[in-house]
C-alpha cells in the first residue's frame, strides 16, 4: 500500500509509524486513520515484526487529535472511522505485540488516546499530553474517558478530563503514565533502546505476558491466576520455550523464533 499522511517502514523486526501532517500538527482525518489502520494491521501480521514504534513528524506535535478543520470542512458527511479506532489504534484490542509511542512534541485529544493505547510512553522533554476536547464543545471518545482513570489516580485523572487542560511530560512520568522522559535529540534512539530490549525477550513469552495483563485487569486475583489464557497456552507449546531452556542450559544466546 501506498501511503500519502503517514510514514512506515519496517527493519531490524520493529515497524515504524510516523503520523505525516506536520501542516496540521499531525491531526487525523479519515485517510490518515485508514492509513494507520492499515500499517498497524500489517505490523500485527508480519512474523518477523515483534514490535511497533509511533511518533509524528516534527518537533512540535506527535499528534494534535482530530482534524477539526477537516471535519468542520465535511460537516453533515458521515467521516469513515476504521473498526481499529482513532489512529487505527484506540479500539484494537487484540494486538498482543508490544506498541511503543515516541511523544515528540504534544499528544493531544485523539493523538493523547493513541499514546494511552500504547504499552510504553518515551516523552521528549518539551512533550504535552492532555484531552482537551471539553473546551471545543467535544469529548474523548476515543477510550481517553475510560483509559485515563484507569491509569493513574480518579481524582487526577477528572481534574484532566473537567478542565481540559494539559500535562508535562515530566508529570506524565511521576504519574506513571509516561515510562521515560528525554532530551529531544535523544527521543528515536530510547525509543529503539526499549524495543531491542524488547527484542532480546521470546517474543512468544512478551505476547502472551501483554495478553495476560490486559485481559486480567480489574480482575479478582484468584480469577484472573485460574483464567485460561490462549497466548499462555501457545507458548507452552512453543519452541521459543524449549529454545530458551536450552540456551540457558547451554550458556548460549538463545534464537528466538516466534513460534
Amino acid at each position: 500500500m501506498a501511503y500519502e499522511f503517514i510514514a512506515y517502514e519496517k527493519r531490524d523486526r520493529v515497524a515504524y509509524l510516523k503520523m505525516n501532517r506536520p501542516e496540521v500538527r499531525n491531526a487525523l482525518h479519515p485517510p490518515a486513520h485508514a492509513e494507520m489502520a492499515a500499517a498497524l494491521d500489517d505490523f500485527a501480521a508480519a512474523p518477523d515484526c515483534w514490535v511497533a514504534v509511533i511518533t509524528g513528524e516534527g518537533e512540535k506535535a506527535f499528534s494534535a487529535g482530530n482534524d477539526l478543520k477537516y471535519s468542520a470542512q465535511h460537516q453533515g458527511e458521515a467521516l469513515a472511522m476504521p473498526k481499529s479506532g482513532f489512529g487505527g489504534m484506540s479500539s484494537r484490542y487484540d494486538l498482543f505485540k508490544p506498541v511503543i509511542a515516541a511523544v515528540n512534541g504534544f499528544a493531544l485529544g485523539g493523538g493523547f488516546e493513541i499514546v494511552l493505547s500504547c504499552d510504553i510512553v518515551i516523552a521528549a522533554e518539551h512533550a504535552t499530553l492532555g484531552l482537551p476536547e471539553p473546551r471545543v464543545g467535544l469529548a474523548a471518545l476515543a477510550g481517553g474517558m475510560q483509559r485515563l482513570p484507569r491509569l493513574i489516580p480518579e481524582k487526577v485523572a477528572l481534574g484532566m478530563l473537567l478542565t481540559g487542560v494539559p500535562i508535562t511530560a515530566q508529570r506524565g512520568y511521576e504519574l506513571g503514565l509516561v515510562n521515560e522522559v528525554v532530551a529531544a535529540t535523544d527521543l528515536m534512539s530510547a525509543a529503539e533502546r526499549w524495543a531491542g530490549k524488547i527484542c532480546e525477550c521470546s517474543p512468544t513469552s512478551v505476547r502472551a505476558s501483554k495478553q495476560v495483563a490486559l485481559q486480567s485487569a480489574g480482575m479478582p486475583l484468584e480469577d484472573a491466576v485460574a483464567k485460561k489464557y490462549p497466548l499462555v497456552g501457545d507458548l507452552l507449546r512453543s519452541e521459543d520455550m524449549r529454545e530458551g531452556i536450552m540456551a540457558f542450559a547451554e550458556k548460549r544466546k538463545p534464537q528466538w523464533k516466534g513460534k
